[in-house]
């Protein structure tokens, strides 16, 4: 029985086209040639054809305790043959594996994210063996360290970090966006991204399913086979449908005693579309998000996400860069270039976070530094031709400067700008100067508020655990409802809760190892895709591109899918309900029913198609 089931499965398409011909074959005996018998016959012999696949299918679901739609139109079928009405069997047969099969090529449609994202994973790489010499090997068998040669126009095989060499990127495959991005020596590339212009040599730190490609497709692979709330409770009612709809045949039957019009209940009743609908829609809207570097980790987020009134941000990463840029240089004394080379020199033996960003100044020439020296708490202290200088905070500058209000008048009014502070002075004091460095606003973060506020959220709030100075100054210009600073990770859970107890349904969105007992805590996570690990193993949402606008567009879309939900559960019933009216005011049969129940399949389909656009 297994081997005719997928016999009649593997060419559904052939046999779909078969009886196709011979059902025009009869029609040309019936009005053409007018000869009864043979169209009789070719009637019966497409009528078997056709319920041999359903029958088996029948035949399994019964097996497990399971009234499906199968199990109907089987013992619909049976029963036309026992009237004898081998024309009716024919064309319901037909009109179900067709309907099948249609429903197959439009559903492989709705899942092209993924099958785009499949053909996109490469397959081999170019290795460089320990000689220098190169071979293609299939991605499955490098293994992390091993060095890889990528060059342009090919796909890059491997998650890495470039050893030698640049290149013009595409990341469309992994961010969402089909803009260059210009990769140079030390930094990080992934699977799956397109090398546009220049070769390079990449140093391996995951290849096949372990790089951030390969999850990408299980998880959207994943999130396409999850339920939602309303997917569950569909397939909870169609259990009790189709048994229902069975008994209600039986009884017409008794009643009637009409066994046609009981047939045509069992056909008109399927819940075809019903059961179809939600899940097309699940499928359609994931890969959308998917293709869109928003990945949804199953549909029920998006149930969640859209019902979501209180959104909580971190501040560091979330709604800023998280990358602390120099933003002011105030100049009290000497040449502002001279400084600028002298204090990126000296920087250079920093690790320090604030180092980072000063090491991005652009220098003219670099400064000979000799015996850097550490201090505890205030800064550095090094050596340049000859004259001390310091590097650090005011306390460390102190006794060097003495009661210089126009530096402490600096300091302060950077500081309540919202500035980290770094002075450098030399031994002579000719040269002195403060820099500011903080943590830039996204671009996209206050169009992205008044988005997400428009779109329903009520609540937006800020956690962070800078001080309130530094949180006003990145708040002012957003449109917050609250704020709140010097929230260690367990107080941004504890309020998280805090917020639910009252009745909010609340999504945090975060990029580090402290957001993960807030994400933990709220109904929707969201991490940035530039976060860490942790952050996204906990998430619900994850944002690829790391921008806020792509919050935004995950929001439509869960409202947008669900809203697709409704509309196609709404087709499926209005259809079974006019087919009724349509059958007890003698306008449908059981042909004509058959026909329009598998166009309402094909409706709800199409209706779902509209998400991926």
């Amino acid at each position: 029985m297994v081997k005719i089931q997928r016999f009649f499965t593997d060419y559904r398409k052939e046999i779909v086209i078969v009886t196709t011909g011979l059902l025009i074959l009869a029609e040309f005996f019936h009005f053409i040639i007018i000869m009864s018998l043979p169209y009789q016959v070719i009637m019966a012999i497409v009528g078997v054809i056709g319920l041999v696949p359903i029958f088996l299918t029948a035949v399994s679901s019964l097996q497990v305790k399971l009234v499906s739609i199968d199990v109907l139109v089987s013992i619909a079928v049976i029963g036309a043959f026992i009237i004898g009405e081998f024309n009716e069997a024919a064309i319901v047969t037909w009109l179900f594996m067709l309907g099948e099969v249609l429903e197959n090529v439009t559903l492989q449609k709705t899942r092209s994210a993924v099958q785009q994202l499949t053909k996109l994973a490469p397959q081999t790489a170019i290795v460089i063996n320990e000689d220098g010499d190169t071979e293609e090997e299939d991605i499955d068998f490098i293994e992390p360290g091993t060095h890889v040669l990528v060059k342009t126009g090919a796909k890059v095989p491997v998650d890495g970090q470039i050893l030698t060499g640049s290149a013009l990127l595409n990341e469309a495959s992994v961010t969402g966006e089909a803009k260059l991005v210009n990769k140079q020596i030390g930094m990080t590339i992934f699977a799956g991204t397109i090398v546009e212009n220049g070769t390079i040599i990449v140093r391996t730190t995951a290849a096949g399913e372990d790089t951030t490609f390969g999850k990408i497709i299980e998880l959207v692979e994943e999130a396409q086979d999850s339920q939602t709330t309303t997917q569950r409770f569909i397939d909870r009612f169609s259990q009790y449908y189709t048994p229902f709809v069975l008994l209600a045949s039986i009884i017409v039957g008794m009643l009637t005693w009409d066994v046609r019009l009981a047939i045509t209940v069992m056909v008109l009743g399927c819940p075809g579309a019903l059961v179809i609908g939600v899940p097309a829609s699940t499928v359609a809207g994931i890969g959308n998000g998917a293709k869109h570097g928003i990945l949804f980790k199953g549909s029920n987020v998006m149930d969640q996400l859209q019902k979501v009134d209180t959104m909580i941000f971190d501040k560091t990463g979330t709604l800023t860069e998280g990358q602390p840029q120099v933003a002011t240089i105030k100049i009290l004394k000497g040449s502002r270039q001279s400084i600028i080379n002298k204090l990126v020199a000296i920087e250079q033996q920093s690790d320090h976070p604030l180092a980072k960003a000063i090491k991005q100044l652009p220098i003219t020439e670099k400064a000979a530094v000799s015996h850097v020296q550490a201090i505890k708490g205030h800064g550095l202290q090094a050596m340049i031709d000859g004259h001390k200088y310091l590097l650090g905070n005011l306390t460390l500058v102190n006794d060097l400067v003495g009661n210089n209000n126009s530096l402490k008048g600096t300091v302060k009014q950077l500081s309540n700008e919202g500035n980290s502070i770094v002075i450098i002075v030399n031994d002579t004091q000719t040269e002195l100067a403060v820099f500011g460095i903080k943590d830039q606003l996204r671009s996209d973060s206050a169009n992205a508020l008044h988005q997400l506020k428009m779109l329903g959220v009520q609540h937006l709030i800020m956690l962070t655990g800078d001080n309130q100075e530094t949180a006003n100054q990145i708040a002012c210009t957003l449109p917050l409802s609250k704020v709140k600073a010097q929230m260690l990770p367990q107080d941004k859970a504890v309020f998280v809760k805090k917020m639910q107890k009252q009745g909010h349904q609340v999504a945090f969105v975060g990029d580090g190892i402290n957001d993960s007992p807030a994400l933990a805590q709220a109904n929707v996570a969201v991490a940035m895709g530039s976060g860490t690990d942790v952050a996204m193993d906990v998430a619900d949402l994850v944002l690829v591109t790391s921008n806020l606008t792509s919050l935004v567009n995950g929001l439509k879309l869960a409202k947008r899918t669900i809203n697709n939900m409704n509309e196609n559960i709404l087709i499926a019933l209005v259809t079974v309900v006019l087919l009724f009216i349509g059958l007890f005011v003698g306008y449908i049969e059981m042909a004509s029913g058959m026909l329009i129940h598998e166009l309402s399949i094909l409706v709800v389909i199409l209706n779902s198609m509209r998400l991926m656009r």
